[in-house]
């Protein structure tokens, strides 16, 4: 395990690591997860034999530090997670997000391009105020004192499905509803553009079973290489492992 200071205080975002050659493969979670949780068998896997492969947890996730008063906008977590990179000398580096973990991945592109060589988004948030039906919409619609003190976190636990339930017990219900409520609100410029106006090669994974990517053709004619992935839900990496190492070994 290794870590870097995010903030004047000293907080650290903390990473695991497996040792390699060539460009470095940077996975990071989405909302309520854990890197090695969701990816580790994806860095074990032939595609990526030999490439040197970090797991990180974004702050008030898993590992890292919790702060109670960082704000946990998209810009704080990706510039938490440049420090990370930073500190890890990694330069170029494939990153691999998903959902919000592919919405901060996009920020960081935009506001550290010497960072990331090439982007891998899993259904990552590309536009703010999503469906009431998604996981951050149910968790920004408490209040940040009942999600935190009023038993909303609780309830929540209770309402997702065992597989999120194990990781998001290990966040901090301030730094998840925070981060929740800024993922709803988005960035500026949206992370949609920022998507769009990369320079950097790009993937965008969306799993059959979720249905139609908004926008798929404005993306495809930006240069994103959309894929479609056959009998996967919103957790590709689980559903159809082998597509998406793919992907991501490139």
């Amino acid at each position: 395990m290794r870590e870097a200071r995010f903030d004047e205080r000293g907080s650290a975002i903390r990473w695991t690591e497996a040792v390699g050659a060539g460009p470095a493969v940077v996975f990071v979670h989405g909302l309520g997860a854990a890197s090695t949780v969701y990816h580790a068998h994806i860095g074990a896997r032939p595609e990526l034999s030999g490439r040197r492969v970090l797991f990180v947890d974004l702050p008030g996730h898993g590992i890292s530090d919790r702060p109670a008063d960082f704000g946990y906008s998209l810009e704080e977590h990706a510039d938490a997670l440049a420090a990370a990179l930073d500190a890890a000398q990694v330069r170029d580096g494939v990153i691999a997000g998903h959902s919000m973990g592919g919405a901060v991945a996009i920020v960081l592109a935009h506001r550290r391009p010497d960072l990331v060589g090439r982007l891998v988004i899993t259904e990552g948030n590309l536009d703010p105020f999503p469906a009431p039906t998604a996981g951050s919409s149910g968790i920004a619609s408490y209040t940040e004192g009942e999600f935190v003190r009023g038993g909303g976190f609780a309830r929540v636990l209770e309402r997702v499905g065992p597989t999120w339930a194990a990781t998001m017990r290990l966040a901090d219900p301030l730094a998840l509803h925070r981060s929740s409520v800024r993922l709803v609100r988005g960035t500026d410029p949206v992370m949609r553009e920022m998507f769009l106006h990369s320079r950097v090669p790009r993937v965008y994974l969306q799993g059959e079973l979720s249905g139609e990517l908004r926008g798929a053709e404005g993306l495809r004619e930006a240069g994103v290489d959309v894929v479609t992935v056959p009998g996967a839900g919103h957790n590709i990496m689980f559903d159809n492992p082998e597509v998406f190492a793919h992907a991501v070994a490139g």
